[in-house]
């Protein structure tokens, strides 16, 4: 698990790499001068940058309509909307209904922080087919991710080997080694990207919203927030409730949590999800390759992550599986069902000696593409969340807090227990102990939570709801595994979604899917 998991994105892996083995006021949000009445110049979309990820350009989207890319000038500073600028990348899609039944732009963020939306939302093109039939499909990289401004802390071979390392200290000459990463880590990014790290707070990339709304021509913001985008999302709301439109929030945070809280929620999260593993794969008709009960998938992951901590098993190339990649690997796995049976493979090689499969997970979890480049995934993660949380924690936090994680999850709860001091030394301040997302007259807000969800336990559905205020969440349950519920594909959630972006109909607060 990487040293910062925060509140954490959801998961697109890539098949080839898996084979290879906020105090702010609120405003009605108009005002922004001359960059309201900028003209976007949408062209052929690049290839993705480093930063983004690599690989090629999106491909068109059945039919043959193709992606578009731009880019928006957005102030640096918001205190200072008059001063420097910054490029803010963006993608999308034209909607492929007639013009008038178009209702406007979908923008979309898919979570992180840290995660480009520039090249995740082709991934998922197809699932929202739907969708494009009335509205334009749009996303864009937030300031401090991939082609916006991007957050760097470190090249590629010194990424391989701070991941490399240990993230669950045993004694005190591995505490006092992990945190000397840790602060190492932090000040290169002080070095290299000081200029942009005071601001990308989530209320900053708010506001880029109400100017991207602005700039689309949209009097009102529909948005599709997915993990970390319902935090954005509630964010936006509470700065400009007027202006929400029709909006819908998948996998969501629980605004209430601190991110000791937050963390700890996460750690039950996995910890339910492997729970959740071991029962299905033992109740298959064939035998399940990695254990006979859910107790013996556990107690020998269990194993094998203990003996990891001093045997690495060949990974990737020069790099070993270690505990902390074997870890993040899993935990990378239990994103999706469907990803199980990635988890069972790498499990298989890993008793075995080979620990190619897990390597590939937990490479795509720190953003690492197979030609050893990363994007800058981890980089903006940390960046906006320290700019976000108010919390520093010590040493002694983490070792008073130990217990209580290890009780919660006993094979995540260490790395995630560490992973609290990610922003100890950070160079800029945290905004606050938790994101204000009260939002007194906006719109209904359809909020879908997912019952087995690891990164985002399903708890949070019920805190966004009530903090969202009277008569703004509405809330839907989806019981059913990984992260989020939109792309599971189940047709209760997509009716209810549908129903709403589509029609304006807001299913019934406490519906239940699948029916």
């Amino acid at each position: 698990m990487s040293n910062r998991p925060g509140r954490t994105r959801a998961a697109a892996l890539s098949v080839a790499l898996l084979t290879l083995a906020l105090a702010a006021g609120c405003g009605d949000g108009e005002g922004d001068g001359d960059l309201a009445a900028q003209e976007l110049s949408w062209k052929e979309c690049p290839a993705p940058s480093a930063e983004q990820g690599g690989g090629d350009s999106p491909t068109p989207l059945p039919g043959g309509a193709d992606w578009q890319c731009a880019t928006m000038k957005a102030p640096l500073d918001w205190d200072d909307p008059d001063g420097e600028t910054i490029d803010l990348a963006l993608i999308r899609a034209e909607s492929s209904g007639k013009d008038d039944k178009r209702i406007g732009s979908l923008i979309f963020n898919f979570g992180g922080p840290g995660g480009s939306g520039v090249t995740t939302l082709p991934a998922f093109g197809e699932e929202y087919a739907k969708l494009r039939t009335r509205y334009d499909l749009v996303s864009f990289d937030p300031r401090g991710v991939g082609r916006s401004a991007p957050v760097t802390c470190r090249t590629d071979k010194q990424l391989d080997a701070y991941y490399q390392q240990d993230s669950s200290p045993d004694d005190a000459a591995e505490e006092k080694s992990y945190l000397a990463e840790v602060k190492g880590f932090n000040r290169d990014c002080d070095e290299k990207s000081g200029e942009v790290l005071p601001h990308v707070a989530t209320t900053d990339a708010a506001r880029d919203m109400d100017l991207m709304r602005q700039v689309l021509g949209d009097e009102k913001l529909h948005y599709f927030g997915i993990s970390y985008g319902t935090e954005l999302g509630g964010v936006y709301a509470h700065l400009f409730p007027k202006k929400v439109g029709r909006a819908v929030f998948d996998a969501v945070v629980d605004p209430t949590q601190n991110a000791e809280q937050g963390s700890l929620g996460q750690a039950k999260g996995f910890q339910l999800a492997l729970e959740n593993y071991a029962k299905d794969c033992t109740s298959k008709v064939e035998d399940c390759p990695v254990g006979d009960t859910p107790e013996d998938v556990q107690n020998r992951i269990a194993t094998l992550l203990k003996d990891l901590d001093s045997d690495p098993l060949p990974g990737l190339g020069p790099r070993k599986l270690t505990q902390t990649a074997a870890t993040n690997g899993i935990a990378q796995a239990l994103y999706s069902k469907d990803f199980w049976e990635y988890l069972t493979e790498g499990l298989e090689q890993a008793y075995d000696g080979d620990g190619k499969v897990l390597m590939a997970l937990s490479d795509s979890m720190n953003g690492r593409s197979p030609d050893g480049t990363y994007s800058n995934i981890g980089a903006a993660n940390i960046a906006i969340n320290c700019a976000d949380d108010k919390a520093r924690y010590t040493l002694a936090d983490v070792k008073a807090k130990l217990p209580e994680f290890r009780k919660a999850a006993p094979l995540f709860g260490d790395f995630l227990a560490w992973g609290m001091v990610g922003c100890t030394g950070w160079a800029v301040p945290g905004a606050a102990d938790h994101p204000d997302v009260s939002a007194k007259g906006s719109a209904p807000i359809v909020v879908v939570g997912n019952t087995g969800d690891p990164a985002t336990p399903y708890e949070g559905t019920r805190k966004m709801v009530e903090a969202l205020g009277p008569g703004v969440g509405v809330e839907v349950t989806y019981k059913g595994q990984g992260h989020g519920a939109y792309d599971s594909g189940d047709r209760c959630v997509r009716r209810a979604v549908d129903g709403y972006l589509l029609d304006g109909k807001a299913p019934k607060s406490g519906t239940v899917c699948p029916e």
